[in-house]
C-alpha cells in the first residue's frame, strides 16, 4: 500500500519552514494541510498559508467538537492538525504533507496507522541548529534555550520512532530526498 500521509517532523532551527515552502512550490499535487495554533504570527508568516492564527478560546472549542485529528501544546500554544482536511483527502486517495511536531506526528501514525510515514529532518549539528535559532532575530534567550532543551527530546523520537530521517545539511538536496520519497511511496 502506498502512504498518503507524509509528516514531516524536525527540532526548531532545523529548517522546516523553509522546506515546506519549498516543497509547497515544487510539488503541486500534494495537499499540504495548515496547521491551526494559537501563537502570534511571526512578521513573515501569512494566516492561512504558514498556520491558521486562532484564539485559545476558539482553538479549545475546535477540541471540544472534536475538529483535529491530533493536536498538542507545544512551547505553550496550541497547535493542531485539521481532521476534515485529512478526511477528505484520503476519501479522494490524495498524498498530503503535514509539517507538525514529534508529538503530534506520533499520533497521527497512531490514528491512520499504514497510511503514513514519518519523516525526521535533523540539524547538522547542535552548534548549527543554535546558530540558526539565533539568526532569526525574533526569540528571546530564555526561549532559545528553551527549544534546544526540548530538541532533545524531539531527536530521540525521531530516532526511535520515525520511518526515515535526513540530516539538513543542504536545503536543496534535503528538499530533493523529501520530494523522491514522497513521490514514490
Amino acid at each position: 500500500m502506498k502512504h498518503l500521509i507524509f509528516v514531516l517532523s524536525a527540532p526548531s532551527g532545523t529548517g522546516k519552514t523553509t522546506i515546506q515552502k519549498l516543497l509547497k512550490n515544487q510539488l503541486k499535487d500534494i495537499e499540504i494541510i495548515t496547521t491551526y495554533t494559537t501563537r502570534k504570527p511571526r512578521k513573515s508568516e501569512i494566516k492561512g498559508v504558514d498556520y491558521n492564527f486562532v484564539s485559545k478560546k476558539i482553538f479549545k472549542k475546535m477540541i471540544k467538537n472534536d475538529q483535529f485529528a491530533e493536536w498538542s501544546i507545544v512551547y505553550g500554544n496550541y497547535y493542531g492538525t485539521p481532521k476534515k482536511e485529512i478526511e477528505e483527502n484520503l476519501k479522494k486517495n490524495k498524498k498530503m504533507l503535514l509539517v507538525i511536531d514529534t508529538q503530534g506526528g506520533l499520533k497521527i501514525k497512531d490514528r491512520y496507522n499504514n497510511k503514513v510515514l514519518l519523516i525526521g529532518i535533523l540539524p547538522p549539528s547542535l552548534k548549527e541548529q543554535e546558530r540558526r535559532m539565533r539568526e532569526r532575530k525574533d526569540m528571546k534567550e530564555e526561549e532559545i534555550q528553551k527549544r534546544l532543551s526540548i530538541s532533545k527530546q524531539e531527536r530521540k523520537i525521531l530516532l526511535e520512532f520515525y520511518d526515515i530521517r535526513l540530516i539538513n545539511k543542504d536545503i536543496e538536496k534535503t528538499v530533493e530526498r523529501i520530494k523522491e520519497i514522497i513521490l514514490n511511496n
